[in-house]
């Protein structure tokens, strides 16, 4: 599967290989599925994100969904979760980013949204996530935090299926940075990404970057893994 947004709405695309006949392979779509109203973040992408002690900003990659579309199979229907960084409350000028995020199914093989939410519990920006989601349904959700008070950092929030469509539940902080990139150099955490352990398929790694001191081109890597109680 392929996905991309557009005006309020997810285009998706379905690639079938038929190893057989190569000739027959087919890529089909795109069907569109509406979403929520959404403002991508940064007017559209671009640089907006704060940091403390400098005037530069971190880019949002706004203009794209974040990797990865993440796939799944229970039998009885088929799920995709996929984000994007979005404008979740404030003007222009000081506007908060947030998270939107989005459970795709296809129970009687016609995708559309099955859940969706914009997390964003506060007024620090948060974005360049991944998400991901687990054998029995929990979803796991990485992302950068940032403001004019709060260093880049690494945070994660999740959701069991019995909790309330569309909602997250509490934050947890992976890893506090103690530096602001500076001098120019926009570039933050594009190769983000949230995976579950094949071994035991309940396990998140979540791995993105982070400072231990202002500069630039000195960034950190940090991965993370956990997992949720009702996965065994």
């Amino acid at each position: 599967f392929f996905l991309n947004f557009g005006s309020n709405s997810l285009n998706l695309w379905k690639f079938h290989v038929d190893w057989a006949t190569p000739a027959s392979t087919t890529l089909t779509g795109p069907t569109n599925i509406p979403v929520d109203t959404f403002t991508a973040a940064c007017s559209g992408g671009g640089a907006c994100i704060p940091q403390p002690g400098t005037s530069q900003k971190l880019d949002s990659l706004a203009d794209r969904l974040m990797y990865r579309l993440a796939y799944r199979n229970f039998g009885t229907h088929e799920s995709l979760v996929v984000n994007h960084s979005v404008t979740a409350s404030g003007s222009k000028r000081s506007q908060v980013t947030g998270v939107r995020w989005y459970e795709l199914r296809n129970p009687l093989s016609t995708w559309s949204v099955y859940q969706q939410g914009t997390f964003s519990p506060d007024s620090t920006n948060r974005w360049m996530g991944s998400v991901a989601m687990d054998k029995v349904g929990n979803i796991a959700l990485g992302y950068s935090v940032s403001s004019g008070a709060v260093f880049p950092s690494i945070r994660v929030t999740g959701r069991v299926p019995t909790d309330q469509p569309g909602t997250m539940e509490g934050e947890n902080i992976i890893m506090s940075g103690a530096g602001s990139q500076l001098r120019n150099l926009a570039r933050w955490g594009d190769y983000s990404a949230m995976t579950v352990d094949p071994s035991d398929d309940c396990t998140f790694f979540y791995t993105t970057e982070y400072l231990k001191s202002s500069g630039t081109f000195n960034w950190s890597t940090w991965i993370a893994s956990f997992k949720l109680p009702s996965c065994r």
